[in-house]
């Protein structure tokens, strides 16, 4: 088994369900008491926000790269980087390392290609929906990719943040994210995206009849493989 580096608590509401998700993997597939072998490097999401807030990527940067360096170096042979935004650093990450980094839109892509699904609502970050790092990546891999209009995109990026980063996972909110995947879907998406890690907290595949990509289990799962190949 190789041992999996995360670069996590971005925030930790989500960040761990990775580490339970690869564990749980992996005793799946090993059987009796076997668990995965993780290496964690978790941040204080108030520092990481910040600087997300104040354009502050370069830095972001740095630090990303640092610590996956530093992942690296104690012994990790496979780096993940447990949320979706902070993709957008993708490369300065590759470029401190020279083990696999597993990208989670690859991850996803991946997924959404085999079943045969070609346009795709995407949910996330404002920085996700409207940059091009995120949806461009998808896009390599021959899918369409919808994102809701702007007012409906300031609603999804603020419960991401005053809510569901704190832990609090509210049905006043699904409501309304189930009324902007309706649109989604009402403009041509066979399935959705979930592009930020925390919104799989608040939006479960059993409230939709659209198929459902819940990254962070993407992207763990696909990591434990890679582990225990």
């Amino acid at each position: 088994m190789k041992t999996i580096g995360l670069l996590g608590g971005m925030s930790w509401e989500s960040s761990i369900e990775y580490e339970r998700t690869i564990n749980e993997y992996v005793r799946t597939r090993l059987g009796g008491s076997a668990s995965a072998s993780l290496i964690i490097r978790s941040y204080n999401f108030a520092e990481i926000h910040e600087l997300q807030d104040t354009g502050g990527w370069g830095a972001a940067g740095k630090r990303l790269a640092m610590d996956a360096a530093r992942l690296e170096e104690s012994g990790a042979e496979i780096i993940i980087l447990c949320t979706n935004t902070m993709h957008r650093l993708a490369d300065e990450i590759e470029n401190a390392i020279t083990v696999p980094f597993l990208h989670i839109a690859d991850a996803t892509a991946k997924a959404i290609v085999e079943d045969g699904v070609r346009t795709v609502g995407l949910l996330g970050t404002r920085y996700t929906m409207e940059a091009d790092f995120y949806a461009g990546r998808l896009r390599e891999y021959g899918l369409d990719i919808l994102v809701p209009e702007p007012p409906d995109r300031t609603i999804i990026h603020d419960v991401i943040y005053d809510e569901l980063v704190r832990g609090i996972i509210s049905d006043d909110s699904r409501l309304k994210y189930l009324r902007v995947i309706g649109a989604l879907a009402a403009k041509g998406a066979e399935a959705i995206i979930a592009g930020c890690t925390e919104i799989e907290l608040l939006v479960r595949p059993s409230d939709l009849t659209l198929p459902y990509y819940p990254t962070a289990r993407i992207h763990a799962e696909a990591a434990a493989r890679l582990a225990l190949e």
